[in-house]
Parts: structure tokens; sequence; C-alpha cells
């Protein structure tokens, strides 16, 4: 995870807003992307000053609904088609896939705007939606609601996190680093204590045996 978030930073240090919503919007038409990883790293360099926390938001928002879009387009077009062919595979009849799809076309507003904070969902919510021809209006009415509070959560509040610790490390230097030290400290007392006891416990099980 660690070499991920370095990666995307080199790539944010490179192309900047560029790379922000070519990421955000192959992963909103179905194409695995760390999408909400970039957000997040995106929010936090606004923090610090490299990008500007606004056009973060409206370049994410942007491709958000794009890419939702683009994915509505091609469930609408093939997928309906596609779904049911490998429906019947795995023994889904026809009519037991009408039945969802009519259910979901009834239901499947909320779907369409809580699939954006969720893995998965986020990435194939175009194309359910579009396979089980749902209205497009009204797709894009909870799809739009979706994408800006997705944004408005990570964006606003991985930046605002951001600020909080610049400010708190500017302020309290000293004792971060006290505390780093602390933390290690006890880890190691902690490890040792571990295997003191561990090492007591095997003699006081060799002492029983030999008095037995």
């Amino acid at each position: 995870m660690g070499g991920l978030v370095h990666a995307i930073e080199g790539y944010l240090n490179q192309y900047g807003y560029p790379i922000l919503f070519i990421v955000i919007f192959v992963e909103s038409f179905g194409i695995p992307a760390p999408g909400q990883t970039l957000l997040v790293t995106a929010a936090l360099f606004a923090a610090t000053g490299n990008l500007h926390l606004w056009l973060v938001l409206v370049v994410a928002f942007a491709a958000a609904i794009t890419g939702d879009n683009i994915g509505y387009l091609i469930g609408h077009q093939g997928g309906h088609r596609l779904i049911f062919r490998y429906a019947r595979r795995f023994g889904v009849s026809r009519v037991r896939m009408e039945k969802i799809f009519d259910r979901f076309n009834r239901h499947g507003g909320w779907f369409v705007f809580l699939a954006r904070f969720f893995d998965v969902a986020r990435q194939i919510n175009g194309l359910i939606a579009g396979s089980a021809k749902m209205g497009f209006r009204r797709f894009l009415f909870y799809n739009t609601i979706g994408a800006a509070m997705w944004v408005a959560l990570w964006g606003f509040g991985s930046y605002y996190l951001g600020q909080g610790l610049k400010q708190w490390l500017s302020q309290y230097e000293h004792i971060a680093t006290w505390l780093v030290v602390g933390v290690i400290v006890l880890c190691v007392v902690v490890v040792v204590a571990w295997f003191w006891l561990k090492a007591r416990r095997k003699n006081d099980e060799g002492e029983v045996e030999d008095d037995a």
C-alpha cells in the first residue's frame, strides 16, 4: 500500500490535475483504478499548497460524472444482452433476471447514490444501471448527488485533516518527536517482556518435567 501511495504522489507531482481526471474517469466506467486513493492524496497535496483544493474537487467531480455516464451508455447498449447470456450459464432464468431488473428500476436510485462510496460498486455502478435500462435522467440525478457527496467527503475531509496535522506538527513538533520515540520504546519493552515471559514459561515447564 505504501508503494502505491508513493507512486500516486509521484504521478500527482508530475502530471497534477490531468492524472487525477484520467484515473477517476476510467475507474468510474468499470476499469479497476485507485481513484479514491488519488482523490485523498490530491486533497492532502492541496493542504500543503501543491494543488488548489477547488480545482481538485471540480476535476474529481467532472471525472466521476463523465466516467459513470460512459459506463451507463456501455451497459445500456450491450450490457443487458450480455448479462442475460451469462445469467443462463449460472442457472438464472430470463424471467428471474427481468424481475431483478424491474426491482432495480424501482429502487435502484439508492444503489446508484450509495455505490460511489464502496469499492467495486463504484466501478460497476453505471454499467448495472445502463444494463437494467434505468431511465437516464433518474440515473443522472442520483449519480450526480452521489458523486458530489463522495467528492465533498473525501476531498474536504482529507484537506482539513491535512491542514490540521500540518498545524499541529508545526506547533507541537517536539511533542510529536517524543511521542514517536515513546511509542518505539514501548514496543521494544513489550517485545522483550513477551520473549522473557515465554522463556520463563518454558523453564518452568522444564522444571516440572524434571521433578516428575
